[in-house]
């Protein structure tokens, strides 16, 4: 019954018509949006690039942080909190 409702009311609903003035020429994006949206895209890239780079620098960091802290409790460095 539902549905049925629903069938009827789409039927009798109007068929939406384009204004007679309507110019297919003027809804394109033109340079303006190509413009735009490369921007959008070459941000993206750099802010990739940017991301990658500060996280390679962080992963380095701790890389050496470690290394150090190993050689500190091994006793390789002098002067890392042994008393000699």
């Amino acid at each position: 019954m539902l549905s049925s409702l629903a069938a009827a009311l789409f039927a009798a609903a109007p068929t939406p018509t384009p204004l007679p003035d309507f110019d297919l020429d003027t809804v394109t994006p033109t340079w303006v949006g190509f413009t735009i949206t490369f921007l959008v895209a070459a941000a993206t890239v750099l802010l990739i690039f940017d991301m990658v780079r500060r996280i390679r620098r962080v992963r380095y960091r701790a890389e050496v942080q470690e290394r150090l802290e190993a050689e500190r409790q091994a006793g390789d460095i002098p002067g890392g909190g042994n008393s000699q």
